[in-house]
């Protein structure tokens, strides 16, 4: 029995293999299965076991990769969005450096705890945040011909994987990481291991079109083969993904550094957007979440009724009201928490958005409306509490502590 952040987990008695599918809005899932292009995914969902979870908000990639491979909420692990705003240094940045962690993996664990792990992730921002301390294999498709032995576990990755690096704005960016697990969980027999694509398909393709169920088959096909080599598999996503537009069309965007800006005077608010990465190409930098620093002379009170006030705005917190309701460390989320409703986003001045990138509707995530995720096992669940709240991050406890 291994204790990591407060939860028990038993030992892996049968490979395990948790994935991360990132912007899995369950339609994706629903309507692929329906529509016969997930066969493997309809079998386990007769013969296994099909749930919906919550994601952690805000609904971005590394807050909820972290909180799946810690099993516990951005409140213990500290990483609370992609790009944070240093109030010691005054500086933007992002939050891909271990230094940003407060808690261990699981992961780390397992592989101090003598078992074999491999980490599959897309983007090579995610790598060093998953694998910190952990020894065992870890590497991103996105650098796959640089991976090395002594840095991740490995080397001759694009043979083994026998596809080429694939680019960082490709739905072969994620198949890279499906094939990838297959062949590990052929050669190297990992005891654990955790696969973690991009959602550049997600942002681009609405559930049920020609695009998204492609992407689904092509998934569907690497899980059975998982499956087949006798891995308890589950699956879950770091967020949903909704389309946030108007009725035109167009990006319904709520531009908040514009909207201080004209409110108390420039420049005297700090807007932080946390869905900013390396990779806005498919979302310019517009998500459903925004944390605000305040000047000090400025009353939280006020202005958060002004900004209530404003269409498509769904929840404005003070930093006390939004670490208590969404389990986020409080000296890392400026004085507001802005969360918009489905369809709008929040940017910061209408300037600093480039949206030439967008060849499709605009769909993002960061909010409440995109925090019902799948969970699903390929295994039935004995002795899990039906009325339990569950989370995306419960992911390893019911693979370790259920499925097995």
């Amino acid at each position: 029995m291994l204790t990591v952040n407060q939860r028990n987990y038993r030992a892996p008695r049968q490979p395990t293999v948790v994935v991360c599918v990132d912007g899995c809005e369950p339609d994706y899932l629903a309507l692929a299965v329906a529509g016969g292009h997930m066969p493997w995914l309809k079998r386990v969902l007769v013969e296994g076991t099909g749930l919906i979870a919550d994601c952690v908000v805000p609904s971005f990639t590394n807050p909820n990769n972290l909180s799946i491979v810690t099993g516990a909420p951005p409140s213990v692990h500290g990483i609370c969005g992609n790009f944070i705003y240093d109030a010691a240094t005054g500086t933007e940045v992002m939050m891909n450096d271990p230094k940003w962690l407060r808690a261990p993996s699981l992961l780390a664990a397992l592989a101090d705890a003598g078992h074999s792990v491999a980490v599959v992730t897309a983007k090579d921002k995610l790598r060093r945040l998953l694998g910190h301390g952990m020894r065992g294999i870890c590497f991103s498709s996105e650098k796959a011909d640089q991976a090395t032995q002594a840095e991740h576990g490995i080397t001759g990755v694009v043979d083994l994987v026998r596809m080429p690096v694939p680019d960082v704005y490709s739905a072969e960016l994620s198949e890279f990481v499906f094939a990838a697990g297959v062949q590990l969980m052929r050669t190297r027999k990992p005891d654990v291991m955790y696969l973690s694509t991009t959602d550049y398909v997600q942002h681009k393709h609405a559930p049920g079109t020609p695009g998204a169920n492609a992407f689904c088959a092509m998934m569907d096909r690497y899980l059975g083969e998982l499956d087949a080599q006798g891995c308890v598999v589950v699956l879950t996503a770091d967020h949903g993904m909704n389309s946030k537009v108007g009725l035109d069309g167009r990006p319904d965007v709520i531009y908040l550094q514009d909207w201080f800006d004209r409110a108390i005077g420039p420049g005297k608010a700090r807007v932080i957007l946390p869905i900013t990465d390396p990779y806005v190409v498919h979302h310019g930098a517009l998500g459903s979440y925004a944390t605000v620093y305040l000047p000090p002379e400025l009353a939280a009170g006020p202005i958060t009724s002004q900004l209530l006030a404003l269409r498509g705005m769904e929840v404005v917190l003070d930093r006390e009201a939004a670490a208590r309701r969404f389990e986020l460390p409080p000296d890392r989320i400026g004085d507001l928490v802005c969360v918009s409703e489905r369809f709008t986003v929040l940017g910061t001045s209408r300037e600093r958005h480039d949206l030439s990138g967008l060849d499709a509707p605009l769909r993002s995530h960061g909010g409440i409306s995109e925090q019902r995720v799948p969970l699903i096992v390929n295994r039935t669940l004995p002795g899990l509490d039906p009325n339990r709240r569950l989370r995306n991050f419960d992911a390893f406890d019911l693979a370790l502590n259920h499925a097995q």
